[in-house]
């Protein structure tokens, strides 16, 4: 599988319900136990694959449709294999926190952190950065 946007994530940018630059983005750690669909939506959609979660992503940027920010981290709540991050619009509820796009194709992937390592997410610095719309 290759790095993907989810179709809803796309519907979302195109209806205006999900902002980039403004909103409440964050990064999921996926346990490879998931089976990537663009056709999911929110996060109950994946199913339990969760394996920590960032705080609000900062720096956010979008020239040219590239979407950007600034390097985070989260913390891993178990000690499995992982194969992926999910960016997706934090809500508060996983029902309506919206997916943007999966992450497969990054150094460092797959891995299995220990339970409570801190991961840190740097960003793609090429051309497309973490995604291109």
């Amino acid at each position: 599988m290759a790095s993907a946007l989810f179709n809803p994530g796309r519907e979302g940018f195109l209806d205006g319900s999900i902002d980039w630059d403004s909103g409440d983005i964050r990064a999921m750690l996926v346990r490879s136990t998931y089976s990537f669909s663009a056709a999911h939506k929110f996060i109950s959609d994946l199913g339990a694959v969760d394996n920590g979660r960032s705080a609000a992503l900062g720096s956010k940027t979008v020239a040219d449709g590239i979407a950007d920010a600034a390097d985070t981290s989260l913390v891993a709540t178990a000690a499995v294999a992982c194969n992926a991050l999910v960016l997706f619009q934090h809500t508060g509820s996983d029902a309506t926190a919206r997916v943007i796009c999966y992450i497969d194709t990054a150094t460092g992937l797959p891995f299995t952190p220990s339970a409570g390592q801190t991961v840190n997410v740097a960003w793609d610095s090429g051309a497309n950065k973490i995604f291109k719309l």
